[in-house]
Order: structure tokens, then C-alpha cells, then sequence
């Protein structure tokens, strides 16, 4: 049952995995697991569609009413896409069409009901873009108000992953790899600027997520970037060649770890 008294010292962070929807809280300074609930999907159904029922079932077991509520999407909700500079781009309208060109270019189908967000770089660099269904932003939007919560954020996990690791990465040429359950995205920076993005299933298994390694690496050229890697969720540390960010404690949930490596 809800609780509804000291609602403005609660925060909440939600994860939404790609099979399973997780929650912990933040109050009086203490950080606490809530639990975690899988979800299936019906034939037809949007995955996030059963992500977000899981997590209005979370929040009505947990949440304070009035408290602060901030919302992670696994890489299964996102897309992504490089978006080279253009000097012919000259303000935020022409630069939004710019860069679903380049999504549909890459996807092969318009996403006009989707939700573009491009990273800030500096004139003459490449941006990394975010693509999110704007039906998936709008029902989480309707979730809080149900809830009776302050949605604050709606953010993929791989940026705030990154945010939380960038600290840690050595200046020069790198690949940053975030190996979550089932799905993982690479980031490829070169001469201060980005290269690449990739996103695309992977076993959880040391084996394959060398293999999409070694695959990208070998995009690179003769001189091979340093691997970062962040890989929450994991039961073992994989054996590869890479500066490990961002590892906390194995857990047997591994939405637990992902909430816990950003926290």
C-alpha cells in the first residue's frame, strides 16, 4: 500500500530492463532496493508497453505520493545514431530533421513518433542521437500523474552510464561498451571527437561480447582505442582486454546492479 507522509525526501529511480522492471528509493540519505518484477510481452504488444504496467505495479506497492520519480530505459526502448556535423544546419528545427534523415537513412523507416535527443558537442564534431518512442515518453508521463509522482527525467541508461564512468576514461581514442542483459551499445571516440555508435543484441557471455568487440575494434583501424567496458548485472568479471567502470558488487538482479552502478 502507498504511503503518503514525508513525500518530499523520497526520491525514486526505475529501471526499465529489457525483460524485467526494477525500483529503489532514496530518503534521509539512505540508498534502498525495492525489488524488481519480469514482465512478458503479448504478440503485438510494444515491449515497452508491459515494461510500464510492471512498473505502475512497483510504484503502487512502494511509492510515496508527491515523491520525485526518475525513469532509466534499457537500450531495447532506444535507438541510436551517429549524426555528422553539417555546416548547412543552422538552427534547432533544421538540425531535429537532420537528424531523423539520418536515422531513417540508418533504419531504413521514418520515426516520426519518436523523440529525438542529440548529445552537446562542439561546432565541427559528430553527435550521438537518441531516438525514443514519444507513445512510451507519454504513458510514463501519464504513469506519474496517476502515481501522483514528479516524473523529473526519462533517460537511457546508456547515458547515464556514460556520465557516471566518463570521469574514468583516459583522454585519446577509446570504445566505451555498455554490455547490458541481452542488448549492448558501443561508442566508438576518435580525435576528440565521435565515430561510431552501435547497438544490437549480444548473449551475456564472456564469448560473444568479445566477438562484438573485436568486430568493432577491428572497424577502428591498426591501432586498436582502449576498451572501457561497464557490464552491470554480470556474475562473473569478463575476461577481456578492458578497463572495467562503473562495477558494482555482483548482484543476482541485475537491474539491482544497473540502478546500484548509477545511483
Amino acid at each position: 500500500m502507498s504511503r503518503s507522509s514525508d513525500h518530499g525526501s523520497y526520491r525514486y529511480s526505475a529501471v526499465l530492463g529489457a525483460e524485467g522492471v526494477g525500483l529503489g528509493s532514496w530518503h534521509a540519505n539512505q540508498h534502498q532496493w525495492l525489488g524488481s518484477r519480469d514482465f512478458a510481452c503479448d504478440a503485438g504488444q510494444p515491449a515497452w508497453d508491459a515494461a510500464v504496467d510492471a512498473l505502475a505495479t512497483l510504484l503502487a506497492e512502494h511509492a510515496v505520493r508527491g515523491a520525485q520519480l526518475r525513469v532509466l530505459l534499457s537500450a531495447r526502448y532506444s535507438r541510436f545514431c551517429l549524426v555528422p556535423w553539417s555546416d548547412a544546419i543552422g538552427n534547432p528545427r533544421e538540425l531535429d530533421a537532420y537528424a531523423r534523415a539520418c536515422f531513417e537513412n540508418l533504419y531504413g523507416q521514418p520515426l516520426d513518433d519518436w523523440r529525438i535527443v542529440l548529445s552537446p558537442e562542439p561546432a565541427g564534431a559528430a553527435r550521438i542521437a537518441t531516438a525514443l518512442p514519444e507513445a512510451l515518453l507519454q504513458r510514463l508521463q501519464a504513469l506519474g500523474r496517476e502515481s501522483h509522482l514528479s516524473l523529473r527525467s526519462v533517460q537511457p541508461y546508456l547515458m547515464a552510464a556514460y556520465n557516471r564512468c566518463s570521469a574514468q576514461l583516459a583522454q585519446g581514442d577509446f570504445l566505451f561498451v555498455l554490455a547490458e542483459p541481452r542488448r549492448s551499445v558501443l561508442l566508438l571516440a576518435a580525435g576528440g571527437a565521435w565515430q561510431q555508435v552501435l547497438a544490437q543484441g549480444c548473449a551475456d557471455s564472456d564469448q560473444a561480447l568479445r566477438a562484438l568487440i573485436e568486430r568493432t575494434c577491428e572497424l577502428y583501424g591498426e591501432h586498436l582505442p582502449r576498451v572501457y567496458l561497464h557490464a552491470p548485472g554480470r556474475s562473473d568479471v569478463p575476461q577481456l582486454a578492458a578497463v572495467q567502470l562503473c562495477q558494482p558488487a555482483s548482484d543476482a538482479d541485475p537491474l539491482c546492479a544497473m540502478w546500484r552502478a548509477v545511483a
